[in-house]
């Protein structure tokens, strides 16, 4: 057989099989590595990638079969995230051909073509003023080539064209014909026509940040430690700033979809360049063209979740991980894989710089840190200047709370209400309660597929597994004695019917999951908060990761022992994390704010140390546990 005649493919996305050996087509090219086929598996056609070219099989070559079509004339993927990929489903033991799907958008799994790339028109170089006259007896014609030579060589989007005439095609392709129109696809604009408004002043502390930052100088991982509001956000534009001068693309992660529109429109109001958005929120066709435009090297920013971290670049010169502790960057289930971990090792394969940021570090990271595998500029200022907010414990023991909020958080809330600043309570349960139970016979409602609590929801009338996602309706009684069931605990729909009763002249704005479904949602509530329509805010996690509210005056959580007796090694971590994020969003810009934390354990050490010593000191003597204990990351 001849070089290259024997094909190595990894087949997709729903089986486990090895790597199959396949003949090459008969008639036309070669597909290339990285491309995809229509490979025979059994009695059916399956996806596959080619991995490889062989000159010779273990397989006889009478079982050897051809493959049935190939799907793309070049390569999905550059090499750098190929090898990224074939590295990833090794590592975490997951077979390759689902590996290589799960990195493409759902059309091309199954076999659908490539989008055609965005053309825009112009009108030609030789066209001159006497041209139009001649299309005096063709109107339409006339209109659309004026509308050309008015847009000049920058040319007309077809979207634009759409509103513009009707049949457009038919006409432009008529002036294409007689040599008066032109498509062509958009280039990148040029570095001095790149800003859409200038850059603002860094601190001192930002600039020496940047500084200790080179784009140009190869692989580097920054871990870019700053509390919160202290502008990182400023700082990663910056360096975007440097690599799109250079004419190479920037790929930046956020943890979850509800951080990715803010993000984006701050990169969107600074650069006049392409961007594309990349989640899980967006349709298929949106995806497909957004992850296109990726490849092909047409948008300049992208941004995204998760699993952007697979998105092919062509020309990638940075990529940054935003909130790099967040456990939203693992995947847990299906494919398992951390996002933030592969960032790093797709930036060191590539040649180009990475940065991680956050103002609660991962442990594993700080550990690197310590280890030189990490840089580490720190901001430890707030840009605005204000103070870290004042940080009250409340004995709940000596406290009793009321529908769960004690006599002195109810006190501050009112305080803060009455001089006009908004408030946030931070629960990380959602539902109405997170049990239910017999008071007879002390039965509790379980999920009959993983032996989990169902939580109830009472406004759908729902018991909900939150680990594998059964549901079903709450018997009327018990189905042991015949009793009538009690909730027991609170979720944030319970308290946010708690607090509209106890504070009727204050809207309240709920942010967990449950109530946050899709993008615009999500935008009508957080644009709700910074209009001021919203006076408290009730949410999950969700609600405390990298949002701005500057009329925030208090930060009450409504119960802090939550994952402090986790029996997951990383418990007292993200407890440490989830505090320190949630308090940082209190203080208003011109005074420092308020945080009250409710707890029936008000000298635990955790607490103790985080409120005299500071996340750096608790990560410290966490990763001293660690290491005396044999946990992750030793």
């Amino acid at each position: 057989m001849s070089s290259g005649s024997l094909l190595r493919v990894a087949v997709g996305p729903r089986f486990a099989a090895p790597l199959l050996d396949y003949l090459a087509p008969a008639e036309g090219p070669v597909p290339p590595v990285g491309a995809r086929v229509s490979a025979p598996l059994g009695k059916g056609r399956r996806t596959g990638f080619v991995l490889e070219h062989l000159d010779a099989s273990d397989v006889p070559a009478e079982r050897l079969r051809p493959v049935l079509d190939v799907l793309d004339a070049e390569p999905l993927w550059d090499p750098v995230t190929l090898d990224v990929l074939c590295w990833a489903a090794n590592y975490y033991c997951h077979p390759l051909g689902q590996v290589l799907a799960y990195a493409l958008p759902k059309q091309l799994r199954g076999g659908g073509r490539l989008p055609f790339p965005p053309l825009r028109w112009r009108a030609c170089e030789n066209v001159s003023g006497e041209v139009p006259k001649l299309l005096s007896r063709a109107p339409r014609q006339l209109e659309l080539l004026e509308a050309l030579l008015a847009a000049g060589r920058n040319g007309v989007a077809e979207e634009a064209l759409v509103s513009l005439t009707s049949g457009w095609r038919r006409i432009i392709r008529i002036l294409e014909a007689k040599e008066l129109a032109e498509s062509f696809e958009p280039g990148t604009p040029d570095h001095a026509d790149m800003l859409r408004e200038e850059p603002l002043a860094l601190s001192p502390e930002q600039s020496a940040a940047v500084s200790a930052m080179p784009m140009s100088q190869g692989y580097a991982c920054h871990l870019l430690d700053g509390v919160t509001a202290s502008g990182k956000t400023e700082v990663y534009l910056h360096l975007v700033e440097q690599v799109l001068a250079s004419g190479r693309q920037c790929l930046l992660l956020a943890p979850e979809i509800g951080l990715t529109p803010q993000l984006a429109d701050r990169l969107k109001a600074r650069f006049r360049v392409p961007a594309a958005v990349l989640h899980s929120g967006l349709g298929d066709g949106e995806r497909l063209n957004a992850w296109a435009d990726a490849r092909a090297g047409r948008a300049r920013l992208v941004v995204g979740t998760r699993s952007a971290v697979f998105v092919p670049c062509r020309e990638l010169g940075l990529i940054v991980v935003d909130e790099e502790h967040d456990p939203s960057y693992k995947q847990q289930d299906g494919f398992r894989y951390q996002a933030r971990d592969l960032a790093v090792m797709r930036a060191s394969r590539a040649g180009i710089p990475v940065v991680l940021g956050s103002a609660t570090p991962a442990l594993e990271s700080l550990l690197n840190v310590q280890r030189g595998r990490y840089t580490h500029p720190r901001l430890t200022k707030k840009v605005t200047g204000s103070r870290p907010p004042l940080a009250r414990l409340v004995d709940l023991n000596r406290h009793p709370p009321e529908h769960g909020l004690s006599a002195p958080l109810l006190q501050a809330m009112s305080e803060q209400l009455d001089s006009g600043a908004q408030v946030l309570l931070y629960l990380n349960r959602r539902g109405f309660a997170p049990v239910l139970m017999c008071p007879d016979c002390r039965r509790t409602e379980e999920c009959s597929h993983c032996d989990a609590r169902l939580v109830f929801y009472r406004r759908r009338d729902l018991l909900l597994c939150h680990h594998c996602g059964a549901r079903r309706r709450p018997p009327p009684v018990c189905k042991n004695c015949g009793s009538p069931l009690q909730t027991i605990g609170r979720g944030t729909e319970r308290l946010e019917e708690e607090l509209q009763a106890r504070f009727e002249d204050y809207p309240v704005a709920r942010m967990d999951r449950d109530n946050v479904r899709g993008r615009r949602r999500l935008e009508h509530i957080l644009g709700g908060i910074r209009e001021r329509h919203y006076r408290i805010l009730l949410g999950t996690q969700m609600l405390t990761k990298g949002h701005d509210f500057p009329s925030l005056g208090l930060v009450g959580v409504i119960d802090a022992d939550q994952g402090m007796f986790s029996q997951e090694f990383r418990g007292p971590e993200r407890l440490a994390q989830t505090l320190v994020q949630v308090a940082g969003r209190a203080g208003r810009r011109e005074q420092p704010g308020l945080l009250v934390l409710q707890t029936r354990f008000p000298e635990h050490p955790l607490l103790r140390q985080l409120l005299k010593e500071g996340y750096g000191g608790f990560a410290a003597s966490a990763l001293d546990l660690r290491r005396l204990s044999g946990w992750p990351p030793f």
